[in-house]
């Protein structure tokens, strides 16, 4: 910048979703980013949707959110604005056309989680071996043909404007610079990070027993829930009559009345003993406790940015079994902290699953090692640490002897 930084910075974080108003991944890491900014001594304000900010019905955020984010530049004058997925398109664009009349000028942030050009080539059908296992529904189709090309479009726009685009991983930069930028542009690596919100654990229902597997998402056909149940059949037949955990999955979404269905079809869901339960949404309290007695936590997608939930299972120092794909491999490690298989493949995917029930210790172990590099890579600290050394480039003149993350 050219006149130097007051101390301390001044952040300006916008986002459309934030909890626990909504249940979302991308406003919690703003929350995340937000403590661990604060812990540095950085002055950091929350843009999000409310009386005291952005009004209007969430589709139309990123129309709404323009004037607020007008009246906070003025009145605030912040250092960096940090905008958040295709919905800080507008946002964007206004902030770097008023940037020239601001002193100091703001740099412009945006966080992205996916490639929405990526998002809309994961609504298809889930094939194993020549085999369909599951389809996407209407609702999905709709967002393909719908909102997928306006979001890539807004995407497109956001990643342009900015003067730095983050990303939970080195998956997710690769896919930006190729959709969003044709290959130029700076690109950082901020992964997620948990820790940094305070969260009680909910207690765990009677029927939701102990070393149970476990599932927590949007149910959507991206999320290979199919695959899932698919193992889980075959691991029944491969081995009747013993004793095999049930599957809990926590979410909801579009794609719930298919994987019914689907779930039903298997015989997964036979009382008096089903084999497949599904609870619907949860809180994050219920995550939490869900978490706390489950023996592993199963992430059989084929599609992602970064899963949070990943991060909080590990916290947990629960195993994670999850597809190679994104940035999965980049908070998983195959054989330390759980078990990687290739994605839509149900009987790597059950081996994977019997290997952890069949070895608790070796089970155990291995969330343990996860624990541990939550604690080492992916806490609020971590990720604020990274964010200043990416946003110091941004600045004009470096600054020495400020207080607080403007150094």
């Amino acid at each position: 910048m050219a006149a130097a930084l007051a101390s301390p910075l001044r952040v300006l974080l916008v986002a459309n979703t934030l909890p626990p108003r909504d249940v979302s991944g991308v406003g919690e890491q703003v929350l995340q980013l937000a403590a661990g900014l604060r812990e540095t001594g950085c002055e950091v304000a929350v843009l999000g949707r409310g009386a005291d900010g952005v009004r209007g019905p969430k589709a139309l955020f990123p129309l709404f959110a323009v004037p607020a984010v007008w009246k906070a530049l003025r009145r605030w004058r912040p250092h960096v604005v940090q905008v958040h997925e295709s919905d800080g398109g507008l946002a964007a664009l206004l902030v770097a056309a008023l940037a020239a009349r601001l002193v100091p000028p703001p740099r412009l942030v945006a966080l992205m989680q996916v490639s929405y050009v990526e998002e809309r080539r994961a609504v298809r059908p889930l094939v194993a071996a020549g085999r369909v296992l599951g389809r996407p529904g209407n609702v999905e189709r709709r967002f393909r043909w719908g909102k997928a090309p306006l979001h890539i479009a807004l995407g497109w726009l956001t990643a342009r404007t900015a003067d730095l685009v983050l990303v939970p991983s080195e998956a997710t930069a690769a896919e930006v610079r190729r959709d969003y930028l044709g290959g130029k542009g700076q690109v950082a690596v901020l992964p997620n990070v948990t820790g940094g919100l305070p969260v009680a654990a909910g207690p765990m229902e009677t029927s939701e027993a102990p070393g149970s597997l476990l599932f927590v998402g949007r149910l959507r056909i991206r999320k290979g829930v199919e695959v899932l149940l698919a193992a889980l059949q075959g691991m029944r037949a491969a081995h009747p009559g013993a004793s095999i955990p049930r599957l809990l999955i926590a979410g909801d979404g579009e794609h719930r009345a298919a994987l019914e269905r689907r779930a039903a079809e298997l015989g997964l869901l036979a009382e008096p003993d089903p084999a497949v339960r599904f609870l619907g949404r949860c809180d994050a309290g219920r995550v939490r406790g869900l978490l706390g007695g489950a023996c592993a936590l199963v992430v059989p997608s084929i599609y992602e940015g970064m899963p949070l939930v990943v991060l909080e299972a590990m916290a947990a120092g629960l195993p994670v079994i999850a597809s190679r794909v994104s940035g999965i491999p980049e908070v998983v490690a195959d054989g330390r902290t759980g078990w990687l298989v290739p994605p839509e493949d149900p009987e790597r995917l059950a081996a994977a699953l019997a290997a952890a029930v069949g070895d608790p210790d070796e089970a155990k172990r291995r969330g343990e090692a996860g624990r541990a590099r939550v604690e080492n890579e992916f806490r609020p600290a971590h990720a604020a640490a990274r964010w200043r050394r990416a946003v110091s480039a941004l600045l004009a003149e470096e600054t020495t002897g400020e207080k607080g993350c403007a150094t």
